[in-house]
């Protein structure tokens, strides 16, 4: 059993404390993913920010009460994500910063990267995105089907599209899974910056997580240069689909985490509308065991980075929870509950996000089978 030291316990009261701010400004970004901007110096996303950002990478951040604790471990940044979505998970994925495409660049890229990498988007002002996600093939990293094809002038050109990448029309820089060849060996990621020639994008018309701008990105010989190319320095084995298989793993992790602190923004809503019903009490235990869970996994994660069955069934167990604690908010507040109550009415949303996320529940069910 995972039981957080004084010092996480501390660091999850910081990011506790920017949750009435995140959660005042769900709604207004839910109506319009264009608002964020006006949101930008908001104190929560100023913890966001710090929180996803390496501390040795902080300079040009506004200080915050995080800069006193090492966030860069899994199980760190998992506590701040339950706690961060539970102000509202849509505004933590709309936030500029790192993001999933930081943690590439974190597994896979060299000094040299990594410094390029938070040098670009130092400011705090500038989006990432993460490209895997391919039209029919979902996050399937065996078959991926863009190409990074040599270009004869020097450096690559990739082609492909990418579908369901979260600020995609926003981003100035992203982190990209392509092939050089058909095995496994040959799935590479790069850096792309944007705009460039031969780059397109297009947001897509979501129903849940409006706020993160899920967007369509197509490549069309953009061009890489070759110290763009992430992990070579590497071994070869380690260069492809073992980086992506260890990238899936946190993202997993954290996507519970999103799904879980939204599970819990539901029941605490109930709560401060129906504070004498004793229902809220037993789905509350339900949700703090569920985040032990998460914790464990997120652990795991430090422990073990190749370790795929805790992160599969801390996701598998969360996104289901999460549901079904939007389904009993709903109840619980009365048949009008989701006209008289927009939060609640714009969470039931955002929580079937999480299921389609890095792979639907089936897919980890698999995973676990396979592993087991």
């Amino acid at each position: 059993m995972t039981d957080l030291d004084p010092a996480l316990r501390a660091m999850r009261d910081c990011f506790a404390d920017a949750v009435p701010d995140l959660r005042s400004r769900a709604l207004s970004v839910d109506a319009d993913p264009t608002a964020v901007d006006g949101h930008l110096d908001a104190p929560g996303l100023d913890i966001v920010r710090s929180a996803t950002t390496p501390k040795r990478h902080r300079g040009r951040l506004a200080a915050t009460p995080l800069d006193a604790y090492d966030t860069e471990t899994c199980l760190a940044r998992v506590v701040g994500t339950v706690e961060l979505a539970r102000g509202d998970a849509a505004m933590l994925t709309a936030a500029p910063g790192p993001s999933l495409a930081g943690t590439v660049v974190d597994a896979l890229g060299s000094e040299a990267q990594q410094d390029h990498f938070y040098e670009t988007i130092g400011d705090g002002r500038t989006w990432t995105f993460f490209g895997m996600t391919e039209p029919g093939l979902g996050s399937d990293a065996t078959r991926l089907s863009t190409r990074l094809e040599r270009d004869p002038d020097g450096g690559y050109r990739l082609h492909g599209t990418k579908r369901y990448i979260s600020n995609g029309t926003r981003g100035s820089v992203g982190a990209v899974f392509a092939r050089t060849g058909p095995s496994p060996l040959s799935i590479r990621a790069v850096l792309v910056h944007c705009p460039a020639d031969g780059f397109t994008s297009r947001a897509l018309d979501m129903t849940g997580l409006r706020g993160a701008r899920i967007s369509e990105l197509s490549f069309d010989g953009v061009r890489v240069a070759e110290d763009m190319v992430l992990g070579s320095h590497l071994r070869l084995s380690q260069r492809g689909l073992w980086g992506v298989m260890r990238t899936f793993n946190y993202m997993r992790v954290h996507i519970a985490a999103l799904a879980l602190g939204t599970a819990m923004a539901l029941t605490e809503y109930v709560r401060e509308h129906r504070p004498a019903l004793t229902a809220a009490e037993v789905m509350t235990a339900r949700l703090l065991a569920a985040r032990q869970v998460v914790y464990e996994a997120a652990a795991s994660v430090d422990h073990d980075p190749d370790d795929q069955r805790p992160p599969s069934m801390a996701k598998l167990h969360a996104t289901r929870l999460a549901v079904t604690t939007a389904h009993w908010a709903a109840t619980a507040l009365g048949p009008a509950s989701l006209l008289d109550h927009p939060l609640l009415e714009k969470w039931s949303r955002d929580v079937y996000a999480f299921e389609f996320m890095d792979g639907t529940s089936n897919i980890q069910r698999l995973q676990i089978a396979r592993d087991l």
